[in-house]
């Protein structure tokens, strides 16, 4: 697209004046601007360190002692906590506004010096995984240094039966950036430059899905149409971007010899397969009585034969529609994440006061939200898009976990800091469900706590059987895409087969819900990440019930695991809590806490 383009206009919500005071992200931690000449400094430094890394040890790892090694290690370290620095700024910036071209220059520019820089690097991984064992552990009984980076070898050595050749690895790595990281931007710049006229009214797609959670049935209605409308129209453009990924990750897992697209990212996650199955299994036989169920009552609790697409996410007729301000929202989180532990409203405290926390809805910003490690010598910053609503509060909840869980985790070092997604939910939804816990206990109504309690169970759906079924589609798409080029219509067939069979019979599907696929952003960027939702919901939901059964130490163990990062295996991280996801009982217990709230819901039926 052009990124000269004009963007939508900034929304222009009723709430927008009365949230107060809105953080906005202060990136100097980082690097004071685009023209500071640290940033350029580190640019050159760091393809200098990577040269010097590779004369040094390419070729050699074999011959090296387990000293030698460790300081192997500890450069490589060195050279990604600098590489790391310069993308996150880079990046970040970028999210603020993706619509401008300078920004997206100045993205692209900072990710090809260092995908030149970092291409001398990939050799590593490729020697290590033509060590034998034996030499392997050889080097961690010989030095206990290098014996704690054990997880990181592991993680390479997964890989060992799927690695090609050094050419083609290096390859592959260099051309990454005209790759799907090109699509990526593509995919960005255009969510981001799309305008939606409701009602008159130019707004851009975080505003629009707002509309979606509105009071007003014609207003989410006419939100709903212009969605489909919009998304129609460039419908076309999200295919070829859906089935370019999907066949050039088709290619390079034919390649690499894997035996499903979904094989990458259970290495990366550090999960076994059969456990990733077990959570689909017991989340897809559980629609009936969780999705189907709630949505059934939700009809009825709103005087309709059927829902529309557009009552998914609608407030209850007894909902009331007060503006939640950021001062609330803030004290909202933080007493609850102190009810828990001080120590916790300690590590969530400076995101609000110095920079962290970027809240604004903007034209151009990136839509939805996230917290993003950065480097562990710096801190993570969290983007919002904040609206007032109750379900933002919730959202900053959930992000804030992912901020505590990073600064935790940072002690580890820059190469064990990071969680596999199957355990990066864990504190973002349990601070969820600690400020659900605190809100419902201070309800001052029935009314107000049935919408509180019916709030909970719509985002726990959002969370573990929307995801899922994005996850079945993902699967369903990869699939298709082998046996040829997939239409438009193709994928809204496959879209809403999952949707039609999570949702259940209480929905009828109006025309042109069929493209809604194409906002998707994780289909894009990671491809099978959004399983990890539903199994951090599911592992919270049963932590949550260890604590509640009164451990004495649950609150040590917990930060205790959030501490670890990367660095133990989930069943390491699982068993003091006498928990294991590989049991499929794991999950139905994780589910039985959504069917129970629905049974709690159904209890206030008059």
């Amino acid at each position: 697209m052009d990124t000269n383009s004009k963007p939508a206009t900034a929304p222009d919500t009723p709430a927008s004046a009365s949230l107060g005071d809105l953080p906005e992200w202060d990136l100097s931690d980082l690097y004071s601007g685009p023209d500071a000449p640290e940033f350029a400094r580190d640019l050159e430094r760091l393809e200098a360190c990577c040269a010097d890394f590779a004369a040094a040890y390419e070729g050699n790892l074999k011959d090296l002692d387990a000293a030698a090694m460790r300081d192997c290690i500890l450069s490589y370290e060195e050279i990604d906590l600098a590489a790391g620095r310069i993308m996150s700024f880079a990046g970040l910036r970028y999210y603020q506004n993706t619509t401008d071209a300078d920004r997206a220059k100045f993205l692209s520019d900072a990710q090809d010096k260092v995908t030149v820089a970092t291409t001398s690097l990939v050799f590593l991984s490729l020697e290590v995984n033509r060590i034998d064992d034996v030499a392997i552990e050889d080097w961690f009984a010989g030095d206990g240094e290098l014996a704690r980076y054990k997880p990181v070898f592991d993680r390479m050595r997964a890989m060992r039966p799927y690695q090609l050749s050094d050419e083609l690895e290096k390859f592959l790595h260099d051309q990454s950036t005209v790759g799907a990281a090109a699509w990526n931007r593509l995919f960005d710049e255009t969510v981001a430059g799309l305008s939606f006229n409701v009602n008159g009214e130019e707004k851009n797609l975080e505003s629009t899905l707002d509309h979606l959670t509105d009071k007003d049935r014609d207003l989410r209605e006419a939100a709903a149409r212009e969605l489909a409308r919009v998304f129609g129209a460039n419908v076309k453009l999200f295919a070829r971007v859906h089935n370019t990924l999907a066949k050039e990750k088709e290619i390079e897992d034919r390649w690499r010899k894997m035996p499903a697209p979904q094989t990458s990212r259970h290495l990366s996650n550090d999960v076994e397969p059969e456990v990733v199955n077990a959570l689909r299994d017991a989340v897809v036989a559980a629609y009936p009585k969780l999705s189907h169920r709630y949505y059934k009552l939700k009809a009825r609790w709103m005087g309709l034969d059927a829902l529309e697409v557009w009552d998914r996410n609608a407030p209850l007729p007894m909902e009331s529609d007060r503006t939640v301000t950021w001062d609330e929202a803030r004290g909202t989180v933080l007493a609850a994440y102190g009810d828990f532990d001080p120590e916790m409203a300690r590590l969530a405290e400076p995101f609000f006061g110095n920079g962290w926390i970027d809240a604004p809805v903007r034209s151009g910003k990136a839509p939805g939200a996230f917290a993003h490690p950065t480097v562990v010598d710096v801190h993570p910053y969290i983007m919002l898009n904040y609206l007032g609503k109750p379900r933002d509060v919730m959202t900053l909840a959930h992000e804030l976990g992912h901020g505590v869980h990073q600064r935790l985790a940072a002690g580890q070092g820059q190469l064990l800091s990071s969680t596999p997604l199957t355990l990066a939910e864990t504190a973002s939804v349990f601070g969820e469900m600690l400020t659900f816990r605190r809100l419902l206990s201070e309800a001052p109504s029935a009314d107000e706590r049935k919408v509180l309690l019916a709030g909970k169970v719509e985002d726990m759906i959002n969370t573990v059987v929307r995801q899922i079924a994005f996850y079945d589609f993902e699967c369903k798409l990869h699939e298709a895409r082998r046996g040829g080029e997939l239409t438009p219509g193709d994928l809204g067939e496959l879209w809403m087969s999952v949707q039609e069979e999570s949702l259940g019979p209480a929905f009828s599907f109006m025309e042109g819900y069929e493209t809604f696929w194409t906002y998707v952003p994780h289909f894009v960027h990671s491809p099978f990440y959004v399983y990890a939702y539903a199994f951090g919901d599911g592992l919270v939901n049963a932590l949550y019930a260890v604590h509640e059964e009164g451990d004495p130490a649950f609150q040590e163990k917990y930060f205790e695991m959030l501490k670890a990062g990367g660095s133990r295996h989930h069943k390491e991280l699982l068993a003091p809590f006498g928990l294991d996801a590989g049991d499929p009982a794991f999950w139905n217990k994780g589910l039985d806490m959504i069917s129970g709230f629905i049974d709690d819901l159904e209890a206030m039926e008059p």
